[in-house]
């Protein structure tokens, strides 16, 4: 790197204020979106859905979110867009409602677009607010980001055992008291932003521009990258959307009590999420995502074929390891893209929602012809894509972020 790239690039202290309150919107973001997967059952029986629909709901919310997110991200990249973090907000409270009220599956479909939309307007431009704040420690401020929204993914089904299904599907509409919270927050850190991010603009270019690898290495690595999300978040969709029913169903719990056990494992993947950021930042991120990736290969093999404690236990160690992979590959395309950061991170974001939701409408509709059980024996082998990550090249960081 030349020397003027270098002294553009002081070290920065890490901003955790903004830090945490940008981590506690992704909380409150994620608990609002968690909360349709979560009111599945409910859902289920009141307007009568197969395994299908079901499926088709997920496949809705994720597309609309897996789709906008990279044109949202690339969009931000031109610069700060703070009056967009509320705005996505509010089209997640718009989501909440319709689901809330909707009379039909129509309608019901219409709230998952919502609330799809919102969330991929929200990620993109907080992913760059917490870099932003990061000094350089990217992989714990991505961290740190991320696992405020997997705590907001585990309250999901602990709030809709404990309110939604005790008080009915309207009871949603309470929650869009935390969105005008939220939108209020996301007014202030905005403003932060946009006060902070214009003296770097260009040491930031310079420091991009000496971290480039090669086209070719680039895109091979984002194609790998790809693969290993896809795997990552089909397996996730067979927990996310179906593991209440196949606890249900092959164990015959209560739903209250199937609820309770996705909450562990949600709690567990959020567990996972801060140790791949930091870990990252010591030892690699390659290291991170072939080890949390294919690490987890013996533990999906065998829950399949286990009783209710054993599968409560494994669900807690793959939720654990698996989730530790996401801020990796995150920080690491990154590093591969410097200049890019809301490209990359909307693009990112939105394969995790796409492959969820793509997974989720597969895995439904093949459910709905085999079993339950026969979608968990297949999705059990997915991890072993992480064998690709062998061929990931060691990406050099830039100076800054």
């Amino acid at each position: 790197m030349s020397q003027s790239a270098a002294s553009a690039s002081p070290h920065r202290p890490i901003a955790f204020p903004v830090l945490g309150a940008i981590s506690f919107c992704h909380f409150l973001n994620d608990t609002m979106q968690s909360l349709l997967p979560a009111i599945y059952p409910i859902l289920k029986g009141g307007f009568a859905l197969s395994f299908g629909q079901i499926g088709l709901l997920t496949l809705m919310y994720q597309a609309t979110a897996s789709l906008l997110q990279p044109l949202v991200g690339l969009y931000s990249d031109r610069g700060p867009k703070p009056w967009s973090l509320p705005c996505g907000m509010g089209f997640t409270l718009l989501g909440l409602l319709t689901l809330a009220y909707a009379p039909s599956y129509g309608l019901l479909l219409c709230g998952a677009a919502l609330l799809g939309t919102g969330s991929s307007i929200f990620h993109p431009e907080s992913s760059r607010i917490a870099r932003h704040a990061s000094g350089d420690a990217h992989g714990l401020a991505q961290s740190l980001f991320q696992v405020g929204g997997n705590f907001g993914t585990a309250m999901g089904p602990l709030l809709a055992a404990f309110f939604i299904l005790p008080h009915g599907r309207h009871s949603l509409a309470w929650f869009a008291l935390l969105a005008l919270g939220g939108m209020a927050l996301l007014t202030l850190l905005g403003r932060w932003y946009h006060n902070n991010s214009q003296p770097r603009q260009a040491g930031h270019r310079a420091g991009a521009d000496a971290a480039r690898l090669p086209r070719g290495q680039v895109v091979r690595a984002l194609a790998i990258l790809i693969a290993l999300v896809f795997s990552k978040y089909f397996y996730l969709a067979s927990i996310t959307s179906y593991y209440t029913f196949y606890l249900i169903h092959h164990f015959h719990l209560s739903i209250r009590a199937a609820q309770a056990d996705l909450f562990i494992f949600l709690a567990a993947a959020a567990a996972g999420t801060i140790l791949g950021g930091p870990i990252g930042d010591r030892i690699g991120r390659k290291a991170v995502i072939w080890t949390s990736i294919l690490g987890v290969l013996p533990f999906t093999l065998v829950l399949p074929y286990v009783g209710l404690s054993a599968t409560i236990g494994l669900s807690i160690v793959i939720g654990a390891i698996l989730s530790s992979a996401f801020s990796a590959i995150v920080v690491y395309a990154q590093e591969l893209m410097p200049g890019r950061i809301g490209l990359v991170s909307g693009l990112f974001f939105g394969l995790s929602f796409g492959m969820g939701g793509l997974g989720a409408a597969v895995l439904g509709t093949l459910a709905d012809h085999t079993s339950i059980e026969f979608v968990y024996r297949l999705c059990s082998v997915l991890p072993a894509i992480g064998l690709l990550a062998a061929f990931l090249p060691h990406a050099r960081r830039p100076a800054q972020s």
